[in-house]
């Protein structure tokens, strides 16, 4: 039986929403696919492989999220530990965006991804991998709530991560041009990576706050 989930401040969803936009909105494996194929295939042809990561990334989250559960509740100093692992990747993260080259992005050939093949990249995307463990350590706490948490961190990841990648895919059939002039991506970029920061600090100051009190 799952217990009842307990009041969670407004502060750390909207920190969760910052996460997700910023993370879901920068370029990556997805979302330059994502673009190519809207470029090479349009928007209808396409949708498989949208929906493939709309879903799949969040069920591959949830995995990561159940698997951490019983561990968590066993050992609470170690979700701790695993917390500033995920601030640290997710830090490096938004460095590494704010300091990616601009390039042109590849173009796709075939056919689009079937929802199947899209939902299987997920599980060899490094950027999703590092997106669901650091999610997961960084806005979950241990104890009688954290199924609730984990849930709660999926439904985000649907409703406003999902939007972002349409967005991507939407700009690779009209605005791919735009997208790809060197200063406005490269300020798209610095732009991102400072949102990123920012949806960080919260949780920076609740270990603060964790450590003042040891």
């Amino acid at each position: 039986m799952i217990a009842a989930r307990p009041p969670v401040p407004a502060m750390e969803y909207l920190a969760l929403i910052a996460f997700t936009l910023t993370t879901f909105a920068t370029p990556g494996p997805n979302n330059s696919m994502l673009m190519a194929s809207g470029l090479n295939y349009g928007v209808r042809r396409s949708l498989p492989h949208f929906l493939g990561i709309a879903l799949g990334f969040p069920a591959m989250a949830l995995a990561v999220g159940l698997g951490f559960a019983e561990l968590f509740e066993r050992y609470p100093a170690m979700h701790s530990a695993l917390k500033i692992a995920g601030v640290s990747y997710l830090g490096y993260l938004a460095y590494r965006i704010a300091t990616t080259p601009v390039t042109a992005s590849g173009t796709a050939s075939g056919r689009p991804l079937t929802f199947l093949q899209s939902c299987a990249f997920q599980w060899v995307n490094p950027k999703a991998w590092v997106m669901a463990v650091g999610a997961m350590v960084t806005f979950t706490a241990a104890g009688s709530g954290y199924l609730w948490q984990v849930f709660t961190v999926c439904a985000v990841f649907i409703l406003f991560g999902a939007p972002c990648n349409f967005a991507w895919l939407w700009l690779g059939k009209v605005l791919q041009r735009w997208v790809q002039a060197p200063q406005t991506l490269q300020r798209f970029n610095w732009v991102m990576a400072a949102l990123l920061f920012a949806s960080l600090l919260p949780v920076v100051a609740e270990l603060l706050g964790f450590i003042t009190l040891q």
